[in-house]
């Protein structure tokens, strides 16, 4: 796994996608802070923060396009394939490298409310609340651009992909609010997100039984219950996309607040996308 981090730490590095990502990562943040923070004197970097939150669907895509994209493309992937290291060990490597860039613009942005305390006092623990939601949010990106390169061997396709996914996990509450509220709609909303999972399923396995059980199950149970509890699916929309939303999450952070749920939340989700990640590894290596 070290051989692996070493190796792409250094490509971000040797092919200036690195630097170009901490620069224009560091000038959208300096720009906020610099209106928002000194010219405008407001003593809260959290508001900064929850101003650009944007800035991960302009620029993750680009960080990650090529992290597995770019070995399917020049065919380096079959010396992955075929070394002794595991697939969770391949995909670690990958990810630790690119969070590694981002946590370097973590670390820098860490002293600006240091910087601000010289001009007066300084809420510290709202203020570093939302950098480490911040931190989350970001890591949690990172691991779904991941998996989305994971899926293509075009580093233009897996940027257009991950640059709409996270756009639409950005619109979600406001997309779930166009559906009507009643339990009818968001039954058949459901059911249709479910056949999207098995879709996605069957391309990282080729397994046509797994989809196929999983959706069954996964249909099934939304129909029994909803036979059994109409109205337990009344406005149910809103309410699990404002739970499944990477950003709603941060809403917490951004107001100082140290939410744990939310921290489980990001981590669960870096989690799975790294696993799904390793699972698209390990079905290449045993095609």
């Amino acid at each position: 796994m070290l051989a692996i981090y070493k190796k792409e730490l250094r490509s971000y590095f040797t092919s200036m996608i690195g630097y170009v990502f901490i620069a224009f990562f560091l000038v959208i943040i300096g720009i906020y802070f610099f209106i928002y923070n000194l010219l405008f004197g407001l003593a809260n970097f959290e508001i900064s923060l929850n101003s650009i939150t944007f800035i991960f669907i302009l620029l993750v895509p680009v960080l990650t396009m090529r992290l597995m994209s770019e070995e399917k493309k020049q065919k380096t992937d079959q010396l992955l394939l075929t070394s002794p290291l595991s697939a969770g060990s391949i995909i670690m490597g990958k990810y630790l490298a690119v969070l590694t860039i981002f946590l370097i613009v973590i670390a820098i942005i860490s002293s600006y409310p240091l910087i601000m305390s010289l001009y007066g006092s300084v809420p510290f623990g709202s203020a570093y609340a939302s950098i480490i939601g911040f931190a989350l949010l970001g890591s949690a990106y990172l691991a779904m651009g991941l998996f989305i390169s994971s899926l293509t061997e075009s580093q233009v396709v897996a940027a257009v992909i991950s640059f709409i996914v996270f756009l639409f996990t950005a619109l979600m509450k406001g997309i779930a609010s166009v559906f009507p509220s009643d339990n009818k709609t968001a039954y058949l909303v459901f059911c249709g997100v479910i056949l999207l999972i098995c879709i996605v399923l069957y391309r990282m396995m080729q397994n046509l039984t797994v989809s196929s059980i999983f959706g069954v199950i996964g249909i099934g149970g939304l129909t029994v219950a909803y036979k059994l509890s109409p109205t337990l699916f009344d406005g149910s929309i809103v309410k699990v996309s404002e739970w499944l939303s990477v950003i709603s999450r941060f809403e917490n952070f951004s107001a100082g607040i140290l939410d744990i749920t939310a921290v489980s939340y990001y981590l669960s989700i870096i989690f799975l996308f790294i696993f799904l990640s390793a699972q698209v590894i390990k079905k290449r290596r045993w095609s």
